[in-house]
């Protein structure tokens, strides 16, 4: 279990309390908005109506005592800017920023953000990426060039297994779990499990040999 701030309750915020609430982490949820936290009251586990462009407030807060800081405030670039900057100066550990495009993308990385979240483009890549082939059921973007796909099985993999197929070797691909009809998911699934041709396969890939594996499809 981790503890996290989270400022600003816009629609992001709202979708990332509830998320980690449900995997049991310690939330404290801030606006200056009260309506903004009316039904997160009973999701966090502490909210709190406050200004956290003010300095004596993030101090209160405490936010070197948070595992990460997360700054949700979308529509207002300065207001996002200035608790980012103010956060790591009061040192917070990791603070994570909301961006809207890649000019404040670069501000938030000079004033202090460790990590950026861009809502809107990480939702189109993962929309363009999984309906641009029919053989891309899902999408996770890592690092370096790499992602998890959910993807069909090549023809020539149906049938064999994993080992028989020697398909780490040859196509520089690494299974790392198989999703079956019935919607059950084995995960780093056993050398010797059998790809059946209703299978999807959640793969571990950088995009360049993915890119080759779909045109084989």
């Amino acid at each position: 279990m981790k503890s996290f701030l989270i400022i600003g309750a816009g629609d992001f915020g709202h979708y990332l309390c509830r998320d980690l609430a449900e995997m049991k982490n310690e939330i404290l949820i801030v606006d200056k908005n009260e309506m903004a936290l009316e039904d997160l009251v009973d999701v966090a586990t502490s909210t709190m109506i406050a200004d956290c462009t003010r300095e004596s407030v993030l101090r209160r807060l405490g936010v070197a005592n948070f595992d990460v800081c997360f700054v949700c405030i979308g529509g207002n670039f300065q207001s996002n800017l200035e608790i980012t900057s103010l956060l790591k100066d009061l040192g917070a550990k990791y603070v994570v920023s909301q961006a809207s495009n890649e000019v404040h993308i670069k501000f938030l990385l000079r004033n202090g953000a460790d990590e950026i979240i861009h809502p809107h483009k990480d939702s189109a890549m993962r929309a363009a990426v999984k309906y641009n082939s029919e053989h891309v059921f899902d999408y996770m973007d890592l690092k370096d060039g790499y992602s998890i796909y959910e993807i069909t099985p090549l023809p020539e993999w149906t049938g064999k297994s994993i080992l028989s197929s020697n398909i780490r070797a040859r196509y520089e691909v690494y299974i790392i779990g198989i999703v079956a009809v019935n919607g059950e998911t084995s995960y780093m699934p056993s050398p010797q499990k059998v790809i059946h041709r209703e299978d999807h396969l959640l793969v571990l890939a950088h995009e360049e040999t993915i890119e080759k594996l779909l045109k084989k499809m």
